[in-house]
């Protein structure tokens, strides 16, 4: 885990990290979220909409951004302020994500950062856009 501070960040630093994503995570998050749609939940649904299989919750993938933050970028001394995201691409079970944030601002006077963050699949496709915001401690 990282322990930036506000003085330690500029424009620029980035991180990054790499998850695969499994039916054992879908599954705990379908138990944490409730959300039963078929197309979560039921391979032959999915194929029968012209997907290869179940597609992965897109809550699922944007919530790693909250891991890009809290972890990585800034890290411990992290308070999320606000996410925006785009799902660019379906993800599917068995892809392995790499999830990079650039920050692109500063503000000193608020506390808070900006993060441009990136959700990319195992073939360089993008899958997720973000903006993420963090209060970070002085």
């Amino acid at each position: 885990m990282n322990s930036y501070t506000l003085a330690d960040i500029s424009p620029g630093l980035t991180a990054d990290f790499t998850l695969e994503v499994t039916a054992e995570k879908m599954a705990l998050f379908y138990e944490l979220t409730g959300d039963c749609s078929p197309i979560h939940m039921d391979e032959a649904y999915a194929q029968r909409r012209g997907y290869p299989g179940r597609v992965v919750y897109g809550m699922l993938g944007a919530s790693l951004f909250s891991t890009l933050a809290g972890v990585y970028l800034p890290g411990e001394h992290c308070l999320l302020h606000g996410v925006e995201c785009k799902f660019a691409r379906p993800v599917f079970i068995g892809d392995v994500l790499t999830v990079s944030g650039t920050v692109t601002e500063v503000n000193e006077t608020f506390r808070e950062i900006t993060v441009k963050a990136v959700i990319t699949n195992q073939n360089g496709q993008k899958v997720t856009r973000g903006v993420i915001r963090a209060g970070v401690a002085v």
